[in-house]
């Protein structure tokens, strides 16, 4: 088996989720205008690294999908996203404090690590370049707020972080962030992962393959008000026997069917 950061934290969120995506063959629809616009604001990124227009491929990736029926929160359209981007490009460049050389082959990177001598996880990382000119791993995040950078050391326990230090060995980690709001701003957070930490997460890893192995997929409810989890899910709709809603925001692989005798096991 493959396993990912991803399947991980999926798993770690809410086993049954993991079920829902990875066995069921149930994978959420791609109509949140957030989600497809960080996509198409790396593909940005990789041309400006690359000494090409990030403005004009920006455009292009995000002209490609103006008319796929995307869903926008807030005051959010295509138009207004599309400002905030070419606005968040010129202020990084401004700035000029990443750098990462050979781009084609620091960008994207797959990293692949053996776990317990039978399976393999899998890391893409955003890349490896330096910031403010100390080598780090780089993860580029957009998002509509700010991220919290208090107190002090709070990036270090950034799972997704914990997992590209542990795949490559590299201390240094930082996330530069591209917040759209009225004000555009790029914030540039960075942390040390220790050794320790590292071989804490591998443990983690282990330990929920292991789970994941012996088919426990357990609900794992996130109604927990004023803030829950659950409701904000794509795959809330299974959980509560609502097809309707489970069709509206999700599609199933082909052949997916052929896992339900996983509906035979007690758990």
């Amino acid at each position: 088996m493959t396993y990912s950061y991803t399947q991980i934290s999926q798993y770690l969120t809410c086993p049954r989720r993991y079920r829902h995506r990875y066995l069921d063959g149930w994978k959420e629809k791609e109509t949140r205008a957030a989600m497809v616009f960080g996509r198409a604001f790396e593909q940005a990124l990789g041309a400006y690294f690359r000494r090409e227009d990030p403005g004009a491929v920006l455009f292009s990736e995000w002209s490609a999908l103006q008319n796929q029926g995307l869903h926008y929160s807030n005051r959010n359209s295509w138009d207004r996203m599309l400002r905030q981007g070419i606005m968040l490009l010129d202020r990084f460049c401004q700035d000029d404090r990443v750098r990462v050389h050979q781009p084609r082959r620091n960008l994207q990177i797959k990293f692949t690590r053996q776990v317990d001598g039978k399976n393999d996880f899998v890391a893409y990382i955003d890349a490896i370049g330096k910031l403010d000119g100390k080598r780090s791993i780089l993860e580029w995040k957009t998002s509509s707020t700010r991220y919290s950078n208090e107190p002090d050391g709070l990036l270090s326990l950034d799972p997704q972080l914990l997992c590209y230090s542990w795949m490559t060995g590299i201390a240094e980690v930082a996330q530069v962030v591209f917040v759209r709001k009225h004000l555009v701003e790029v914030q540039y957070l960075r942390t040390t992962i220790s050794d320790e930490q590292r071989e804490e997460f591998g443990r983690l890893v282990r330990n929920t393959i292991g789970r994941i192995e012996s088919a426990q997929f357990l609900p794992h409810s996130g109604i927990r008000f004023p803030q829950n989890p659950c409701t904000s899910c794509p795959y809330v709709g299974l959980c509560l026997g609502k097809q309707e809603m489970a069709n509206a925001r999700l599609v199933r692989r082909p052949g997916a069917d052929s896992l339900d005798w996983i509906d035979e096991l007690g758990y």
